[in-house]
């Protein structure tokens, strides 16, 4: 499109991320934006649209729910930060840590919205590391100089997972790098960096409600540092808007958070799930990477990614195809419930058979 007369040069230049598609012509089986299918705590009731007073701007702050995060992951409140969705709380941190003396680095395979935020914000020089031929993140390509690494882990869309150990050592290697490690999908199967906060002041975790607790529809995210790091947060938000996260938003995000139960119930159910569609998957043919999230990365030697792609959208499954050219003949395959696995796995030896 062609540069509209009252356009900045920044809205002129952007390149925004693309999300996942969300359908409003027919149902599908959703299994393309890593969505949890089975829905909040039930701790978070109607009545809560009763008894909040929305007539009042929310704590700016998030006081509340940063109180319960911290005594849930053992930090004080002043080391969480919360924001509207972990693509908000991550977008500041680029604002908050890159600029032209300190550059950011992350893998050419990652997270699509990460170059994003380097373009948007401008004045951060970016370094794309390869990941190793098994897909893997390779710490040791990442630069030494000053500045900012950032990795999904478990990474996406391949899905495979970091040690802490791996993740702590190179803290250790590095103390005037800062290490932002994005823990979207971590509470599937993966080892967090939470516990190691206080040891290392080069570490910023952010992680997500989306996910694993299921509230994407609701937008929360959070980070967790230490205090002089969270400050930096903090001073971006109050420059864009001192009220991101709303009332309801920090209402639910605490309840959920509260119900530990219900959490590590779901939680398990799609870790199991996940495993066995692994297995069905393999067993039709596919290459399958050794997930730690809430979603499969797969490649069939035969059939295109996009025919693939195409072919079950046809038959009411939606799945994430990116167009990259090194992502191209890959899937990403969110875990629904064993049901809508059952559907996709049936779904996929028809269309198969039809190709072979």
């Amino acid at each position: 499109m062609d540069k509209h007369p009252f356009w900045s040069a920044l809205a002129s230049a952007a390149v925004p991320y693309i999300p996942g598609e969300q359908p409003r012509d027919r149902v599908f089986i959703k299994l393309n934006t890593n969505e949890n299918p089975y829905g909040p705590s039930p701790r978070i009731s109607a009545d809560l649209l009763a008894k909040e007073p929305f007539q009042l701007y929310p704590e700016p702050t998030c006081y509340h729910l940063r109180k319960v995060i911290a005594e849930g992951y053992g930090l004080t409140e002043d080391e969480v930060f919360a924001g509207n969705g972990s693509d908000e709380v991550l977008g500041f941190a680029f604002g908050a840590f890159g600029d032209e003396n300190h550059p950011f680095a992350f893998p050419d395979i990652t997270y699509s919205f990460y170059p994003v935020w380097t373009d948007f914000w401008r004045t951060i020089p970016v370094q794309i590391v390869p990941l190793r031929e098994d897909l893997s993140i390779d710490l040791k390509s990442f630069p030494d100089c000053d500045g900012v690494s950032v990795i999904a882990n478990p990474n996406a869309p391949t899905g495979i997972a970091l040690s802490a150990q791996v993740l702590k050592d190179y803290l250790a290697e590095h103390p005037n790098r800062l290490l932002i490690v994005d823990e979207a999908y971590v509470d599937f199967g993966a080892e967090s960096m939470v516990p190691y906060i206080h040891e290392f002041p080069n570490l910023l975790v952010v992680q997500t409600f989306s996910k694993s607790r299921a509230l994407a529809g609701l937008r929360l995210g959070f980070a967790m540092g230490q205090k002089e790091l969270i400050d930096a947060l903090i001073r971006i938000k109050d420059s864009f808007n001192s009220y991101t996260v709303s009332r309801l938003t920090q209402v639910c995000g605490a309840l959920s958070f509260e119900d530990s139960a219900y959490f590590n119930e779901t939680v398990s159910r799609i870790m199991h799930t996940r495993e066995q569609a692994k297995a069905d998957l393999r067993s039709l043919g596919f290459q399958v990477t050794d997930s730690k999230a809430n979603f499969l990365w797969v490649l069939h030697p035969s059939v295109s990614g996009s025919d693939l792609y195409t072919a079950l959208r046809e038959e009411g499954i939606l799945v994430r195809h990116f167009s990259a050219p090194a992502l191209t003949d890959y899937l990403r395959i969110t875990v629904g419930t064993d049901e809508e696995m059952e559907a996709l796995k049936k779904a996929l030896i028809k269309i198969l058979e039809k190709t072979s």
